[in-house]
């Protein structure tokens, strides 16, 4: 019993130990021009990670947003604008790549649709209140029909489900004028 206790610390404890430096990548240095440097990430704030779809193309860490990045820079050396390069992007991955897709038939409904989902929430809303106040008000029970029904629940004579003999001769619970 010893032995597995010494062996299982000794697991943990090489598992505790750091992992080696061959194992973590290099930093990769900023281009040699800042002035470029800075429009790409200008450029990459606007664009959409293929990858993972919720992240710029500046937070993503994957690799393919690294390698889009060194095209970018690629482009933006060959002397392409910042526009050249937005349409090889586009022409490549469609307007899923951009944050802001431009407004046309095709993404109508993306900037169209939170507006129509508003206007529908607020007209069920409307609805629920207008059906709400028209409702007629509740009746109040009285006291012999609560008396009525506690005692049809405390009966054994009633199985569950059915209902109260309506005969004459019948059980019928006791009246407050009875107690």
């Amino acid at each position: 019993m010893r032995s597995g206790i010494r062996i299982a610390a000794a697991l943990l404890w090489l598992l505790a130990l750091p992992l080696p430096l061959s194992a973590s990548q290099p930093a990769l240095p900023n281009a040699d021009d800042p002035v470029l440097e800075a429009r790409l990430n200008a450029l990459a704030v606007d664009l959409r990670c293929v990858v993972c779809q919720n992240e710029s193309l500046a937070e993503s860490r994957a690799s393919l947003a690294l390698d889009l990045r060194e095209e970018i820079r690629e482009m933006m050396r060959d002397g392409l604008t910042d526009e050249e390069v937005v349409e090889s992007l586009v022409a490549r991955y469609g307007d899923f790549v951009l944050y802001r897709p431009p407004v046309k038939p095709l993404t109508y409904a993306l900037w169209g649709g939170p507006f129509v989902f508003l206007l529908i929430g607020i007209g069920v809303a409307a609805a629920t209140l207008h059906r709400r106040r028209s409702m007629p008000e509740s009746e109040s029970i009285s006291p012999e029909a609560l008396r009525q029904a506690a005692w049809l629940l405390q009966s054994n004579d009633v199985s569950p489900g059915a209902q109260a003999p309506e005969t004459p001769g019948g059980p019928r619970p006791p009246s407050s004028q009875e107690r």
